[in-house]
């Protein structure tokens, strides 16, 4: 157990070498970093919102609104089915009362013939689809309840299963839509989670303009682009409050009118958008956004523009008119441009809504916290000093009850150290107030191996044995208590990481770091450091 191979003393010596290099960097200010020769390590820990301060943004998804949209969807899917499908050979089914109501989540239509009933009703059944259990909603389903009553009427019922389902779909696409909008803004390891049953939590680290991010998370970021009534202004329709069917007037923010009359069906919306970046016009060197459209929808665009040059279309987000241009030409290559009288960072902002999707429903601040600099500042001086304490603490006993073993001990524990913040610095880690908790819980697991380890070199050693063979006994016979202990502590760690989130996660990381850190240095570190020293002294008893 005493004997080191070569090959095994480099490989002991490069690890070790190799933490402390890695840790280094977090001992120097950003701006010194800047100094240091490129090839030596220049990543630092990442801190957490406790510890460098930031936002902490609770939203609630508008789940009315969801459902209202959803209605709106299954009503013309309903109308669609009861139509006569082009090719299709089904003959048109008459019907009439078609509406949505949201108090009873359902879409209702009344069938006009009698001879008509079982086809809508086949028809209508076939737009409701499978969902898959869970825990939450029991056995699968299907998204709609599909229903005959008397005299004709058909409903179409949101049902429990499908309304989750929609939900839960409407929540991880609003994470990533969320998660897209702030890597953005160049923030680091910002924490997008869901909590409960229609809510995000947002928390990022480090961010200054609290209120750039709030506008930029909050916007829903639906683009459409629509139709411009030829002939009625908005002022008009509003005057005679007659507003022409398929119809209706958006509140305008161009800074040339204060409403536009758009037709309500969209020529292309922005799910066909596949990207949007900022610029600036060549002419008039203001800041636009230039977006670039799918296959479909470049199809649908320049179709448009070819047969609509010389009258203006508008582009709206979120319910109101950002820009109204005139089409000069036709617009084929799918590309084109967006122009507002737009600052650099609202162009960039727009740009940033626009690639990274619409949110499919509105999120609305329930909870805003703002972790303050200084309050970090002082997490970070109150776990300097835990960490002292507890680091001397650990030391003093050591040193106290084995001597020289002591020493070799403590060395080890500061490599231990260095590993872990090497580690964390490499993997770009984040560390929160209970991620140093678990370091400073480290530190005292790191010394707890070689407490077993030399207490039983002392049981060999009054036993008669030699000191190598007392050395030899003590290490071979503590490794298996010392990886039962840690393997079922690691166990816990990796359970805490997987369903734990937030600063439960950062403590599990340095904890797990922390195990295999301790295991490698209370075992081969402390092992080296003893078989060279007997080799060097030859000694005859172990000061121990």
């Amino acid at each position: 157990m005493l004997h080191f191979a070569k090959w095994k003393i480099v490989l002991v010596l490069l690890v070790s070498v190799t933490g402390i290099l890695l840790a280094l960097p977090n001992l120097f200010s950003a701006k010194s970093l800047e100094g240091l020769p490129d090839w030596l390590p220049h990543k630092q820990i990442a801190l957490g919102l406790d510890l460098q301060g930031g936002a902490h943004l609770l939203y609630s998804m508008d789940t009315k609104a969801l459902v209202q949209d959803w209605l709106e969807t299954i009503r013309d899917d309903a109308r669609s089915a009861l139509r006569t499908q082009q090719g299709s050979g089904q003959k048109r089914i008459n019907y009439r009362g078609l509406s949505a109501s949201l108090a009873k989540q359902q879409v209702s239509v009344r069938i006009t013939d009698p001879a008509d009933f079982d086809e809508a009703f086949n028809r209508l059944r076939q737009l409701s689809e499978p969902v898959g259990g869970s825990v939450f909603t029991g056995t699968g389903g299907n998204t709609l309840d599909v229903a005959r009553g008397d005299g004709g009427v058909m409903t179409l019922t949101i049902t429990e299963q499908g309304l989750f389902h929609r939900i839960t779909s409407a929540i991880e696409a609003s994470i990533e839509s969320v998660r897209r909008r702030i890597d953005a803004l160049g923030t680091t390891e910002p924490t997008i989670q869901r909590q409960g049953r229609d809510r995000i939590l947002v928390q990022v680290p480090g961010i200054k303009d609290v209120e750039r991010l709030k506008e930029l998370v909050g916007k829903t970021g639906k683009l459409v682009y629509r139709e411009v009534h030829p002939a009625i202004t908005a002022q008009q329709a509003l005057d005679t409050k007659r507003t022409p069917i398929g119809y209706r007037v958006y509140e305008s923010i161009d800074g040339y009118a204060s409403g536009y009359l758009l037709k309500t069906r969209p020529v292309v919306s922005g799910e066909s958008l596949v990207d949007a970046q900022p610029a600036f016009d060549q002419q008039t060197n203001e800041p636009i956004v230039t977006f670039r459209f799918d296959a479909a929808g470049a199809k649908r665009f320049g179709r448009y523009t070819q047969q609509n040059v010389g009258r203006p279309f508008a582009i709206v987000l979120d319910d109101k008119v950002i820009s109204a241009p005139v089409i000069r030409e036709p617009i084929l290559g799918g590309t084109g441009q967006i122009s507002g009288n737009f600052s650099v960072q609202e162009a960039n902002d727009l740009a940033v809504l626009l690639r990274s999707g619409a949110l499919p429903a509105e999120l609305t601040i329930l909870e805003e916290r703002t972790v303050g600099a200084s309050l970090g500042a002082d997490s970070i001086a109150a776990g300097q000093i835990a960490g002292l304490i507890g680091l001397s603490g650990v030391i003093v006993f050591i040193l106290v009850s084995y001597g020289l073993f002591g020493i070799f001990a403590n060395l080890a524990l500061a490599v231990n150290i260095a590993l872990i913040v090497g580690t964390l610095s490499a993997l770009q880690a984040t560390l929160t107030l209970p991620g140093i908790a678990g370091i400073v819980l480290t530190m005292g697991m790191a010394v707890d191996a070689n407490v077993l380890i030399f207490e039983r070199i002392r049981e060999e050693v009054r036993a008669g044995k030699s000191v190598i063979a007392a050395i030899d006994s003590g290490y071979s016979r503590a490794i298996g208590t010392i990886l039962d202990a840690n393997i079922t502590t690691f166990i816990a760690a990796v359970v805490l990481f997987w369903l734990g989130s937030g600063p439960i996660r950062g403590f599990a990381v340095t904890l797990s770091i922390g195990i295999l850190t301790s295991v490698f240095t209370a075992y081969v570190v402390t092992r080296l450091m003893v078989a060279e020293w007997v080799r060097v002294r030859r000694p005859a008893e172990i000061p121990i």
